[in-house]
């Protein structure tokens, strides 16, 4: 999987080796295996690798009991939208507040004794590790998003016997659990809860450096703190270093950093929505709680213990949230559930012809128009494109301030020209099964 750029940085591996001496390295494509020449796996860390791709109709049965009714989002119950009704939470997180209200409901209810989270950090200012929280102020310390590739799984070998834990997963790293804790795995089963966000690109650590070079900080005036979501919703990216300066760049703006730094796990992944965790949250974009401000977001709940406890804390206040309907609550997110479910398999596709590795999920979609495949062509021959190293060079030499307004409008205009052929036939998207489910025979 590291070889053919197809990990995605999960832990797992690493966490299940029997030897216990293997390790997740640095590197500029995020953290990646090292193991030790004792290193034993077992057969269940090739099952469970999301780098490969975990069959997701076998995964759907054996958690959920059943297919989605819908593919847009994954199996739910009840979606919401709202924040959280403390302003001190509500203001801490990156959109509303609901991930971080949640877990320190879990924490003092005693239904977990530590919740496992990604931190911006640890151990260095461009680094991001999991740590463990079992208070509400570690919690909060905690908070915020992370778009750069974070081992998560990793802390599964770090869990103490006989406690529980609740634990904040990206999509492809849920799904590795989910397969864990159906086969049986003791240290996946302590895992009582999962929630993750909605999961559209993150970027290579290498991503800093050249927004750095754009901002023209020199390599000897060292980073001392990131934030990527820092200030009122939908905040900015915020870097301070050693000489005082402090940089600051509106999201809309520095996501000109994707098109030359997104993970090949943004590109191969076929879920948006983080369909197998408990709880579900993103941001809500739309035009209403935009002009609201504050930090809004869509809330998905997809066990009935979840939902219950979200319930609860709608009831008592914990949770400013409205019952919506699901199919209008995509419409905030069509282009980027278009850019996993259909632009994935494609792409995915694309790469097994190239003679490349790609992961294969079980599932294609039932038809694609072609004028979508050749909207992909033109956004994946960006990515190509930007991934070189005379592209990265050149936007490094442009200031954030010219190239952020200038990638956000053309972001835009992009976005409007071609939303009525990514948007065509979304909403009926309906998969189909492509690889034999040995647990249905």
């Amino acid at each position: 999987m590291v070889r053919a750029g197809i990990c995605v940085s999960c832990g797992a591996c690493v966490a299940l080796d029997a030897g216990g001496a293997s390790r997740m390295r640095t590197t500029p494509r995020g953290p990646l295996p090292q193991f030790a020449p004792d290193t034993r796996l077992p057969e269940l860390a090739w099952d469970a690798c999301p780098g490969k791709g975990i069959v997701y109709p076998a995964l759907y049965r054996a958690h959920y009991g059943k297919l989605p009714e819908s593919w847009l989002v994954g199996p739910l119950l009840v979606v919401r939208t709202g924040h959280a009704a403390d302003p001190a939470v509500r203001a801490k997180g990156a959109s509303g507040g609901v991930t971080s209200a949640v877990l320190i409901h879990l924490l003092e209810a005693g239904l977990v004794d530590a919740v496992i989270v990604a931190k911006q950090g640890v151990p260095t200012p461009l680094e991001a590790s999991p740590v463990f929280a079992n208070a509400r102020d570690q919690v909060l310390a905690a908070a915020q998003s992370v778009y750069i590739p974070v081992a998560m799984l990793d802390a599964l070998a770090r869990l103490e016997p006989g406690k529980r834990y609740a634990i904040t997963l990206v999509p492809e790293q849920a799904a590795a659990l989910r397969w864990l804790q159906t086969q049986g795995d003791a240290r996946a089963l302590q895992i009582a809860y999962v929630l993750g966000p909605y999961t559209g690109t993150a970027l290579y650590p290498a991503a800093i450096q050249t927004f750095l070079r754009s901002q023209r900080v020199p390599r000897s005036d060292a980073v001392t703190s990131l934030q990527w979501r820092a200030g009122e919703w939908p905040g900015y990216l915020e870097i301070r270093t050693e000489a005082g300066r402090v940089l600051r760049s509106k999201k809309i703006y520095y996501n000109f950093l994707i098109p030359f730094f997104v993970t090949q796990a943004s590109l191969q992944s076929m879920d948006f929505a983080n369909e197998f965790c408990d709880l579900s949250v993103g941001d809500a974009w739309s035009p209403k709680f935009e002009a609201e401000g504050g930090g809004h977001s869509v809330v998905v709940t997809r066990s009935a213990e979840m939902e219950a406890i979200v319930a609860r804390l709608v009831a008592d206040g914990t949770l400013a949230l409205d019952t919506v309907d699901p199919l209008g609550a995509t419409e905030m997110h069509g282009h980027m559930i278009d850019f996993k479910k259909r632009g994935g398999f494609i792409r995915n596709g694309w790469r097994l012809a190239l003679g490349l590795k790609a992961p294969d999920y079980g599932i294609a979609p039932e038809s694609v128009p072609t004028s979508r495949k050749a909207v992909e062509a033109v956004v994946s021959g960006l990515f190509v494109v930007g991934r070189t190293g005379l592209a990265r060079w050149i936007v490094a030499q442009i200031p954030e301030s010219v190239i952020g307004p200038v990638f956000n409008r053309l972001r835009l205009g992009w976005k409007a020209a071609s939303k009525p052929t990514k948007r065509k036939g979304l909403g009926n998207l309906r998969m189909i099964e492509t690889v034999r489910d040995p647990g249905r025979e």
